[in-house]
């Protein structure tokens, strides 16, 4: 019996809408992709979705869509993926880094005020939050942070595909649904929610930026009457902008549209899963923190922090169970620490670092499997 911290889960509907793609007309640049876009968009409560070949894709499209270029300054997290960051560097920008706050493990937003306020006014063009684990950034926070110092907002919602988070007026407000980000990204990787192998979706409810990013994804080509100068036959086409290649397949579309049908299950599963951790882990003495219940959290990841991380880590993948960290800082990796234009304290996150394990995580995990895990630390601890 092996454990993973994470994986797909793939059913039979799944492999029949592959492959009744597979026997259409259309592998790629069909009506699959549109399909999904609609409901996903449907799904997330936003105007408009941008199918892609994966997170880090949404991530640099959104930063060109957004004027990133050489000498922008961009604030994120240092408890992400490096993909938050490197799609700022991929435009030549800055990226700048905000402590975590302890509790959440996300951006800090007292923290980023602090940066914003200890450069010229001007200095900063957006900030990249990160619903990390899962757990919603409240961006109604951020929007007036933002709009008080004329910022825009990339949400990175990778995590958090049915998260949300309540509003000042009581109101649920999902990750991605475009009422406070100028633009939010999703992740398709087996581990996520929602897997279609590879892929991503940008959502937005701004209609001159869903026009811009859909040229971008497609080589900034477009065949589309009302946009082209002229058109002298079918074949004719246009090169607008420098764009790129970030479609996404039918084939991917076709798993997306059949994994999002039950991706309301598949959270409400995460949450049971994580109230089981939450009720095994109460009162532990060796558990630092966990991820406890929060109305809206996403699960994707659940995170104990412990003494002894590596020492646990090792112990259970002794006995299979494959947990994970996330992450190591990103301002600690060799290309960003080379980087000497931030004097950086992000105490915070260096103390997480060192002390968090993701366990395993799941919609398909047993509770029986559950129990192993759980059991197999209260061993280690109590050796």
């Amino acid at each position: 019996m092996k454990i993973p911290y994470g994986k797909q889960d793939i059913v039979r509907e799944d492999i029949e809408a592959v492959n009744n793609v597979l026997k259409s007309d259309f592998l790629t640049q069909g009506p699959s992709i549109e399909l999904f876009e609609k409901e996903f968009s449907k799904y997330i409560g936003c105007k408009y979705s941008i199918a892609l070949s994966n997170g880090t894709a949404a991530l640099h499209l959104s930063a060109i869509a957004l004027g990133v270029k050489e000498g922008t300054n961009v604030i994120t997290s240092p408890i992400t993926f490096a993909a938050s960051a490197n799609c700022i560097r991929y435009c030549d920008g800055n990226v700048w880094f905000a402590d975590i706050d302890p509790k959440t493990y996300t951006l800090d937003i007292n923290k980023v005020e602090e940066l914003i306020l200890s450069k010229p006014k001007g200095f900063f063009s957006g900030i990249i939050p990160v619903d990390f684990a899962g757990y919603s950034v409240n961006l109604e926070s951020y929007r007036k942070l933002a709009e008080k110092h004329s910022l825009w907002i990339i949400e990175d919602a990778c995590h958090s595909p049915g998260g949300y988070f309540y509003d000042s007026n009581g109101t649920k407000q999902y990750c991605g649904n475009g009422m406070f980000a100028d633009l939010s990204i999703f992740s398709f990787h087996p581990v996520k929610h929602i897997a279609c192998g590879e892929g991503g979706m940008i959502t937005t409810n701004n209609k001159k930026l869903y026009e811009k990013l859909k040229l971008l994804r497609t080589h900034g080509i477009t065949k589309d009457p009302k946009l082209i100068d002229t058109n002298i036959g079918g074949w004719f086409y246009e090169m607008q902008v420098l764009g790129y290649n970030y479609r996404l397949s039918d084939i991917q579309a076709a798993l997306g549209n059949s994994q999002l049908k039950r991706a309301n299950k598949g959270i409400q599963r995460r949450r049971k899963i994580a109230a089981i951790y939450n009720k095994a882990f109460k009162n532990k003495k060796y558990i630092i923190s966990h991820s406890s219940f929060i109305d809206g959290h996403a699960y994707h990841l659940y995170i104990i922090q412990v003494k002894e991380r590596k020492e646990l880590y090792d112990f259970l993948k002794t006995n299979s169970i494959f947990c994970q960290v996330h992450y190591i800082p990103v301002n600690q990796l060799p290309y960003y620490s080379k980087m000497n234009h931030q004097k950086l304290t992000t105490n915070n996150a260096e103390k997480y670092y060192s002390q968090c394990l993701s366990i395993p995580m799941y919609p398909s995990i047993k509770d029986a499997e559950i129990n192993f895990v759980i059991n197999k630390i209260d061993e280690y601890y109590k050796k």
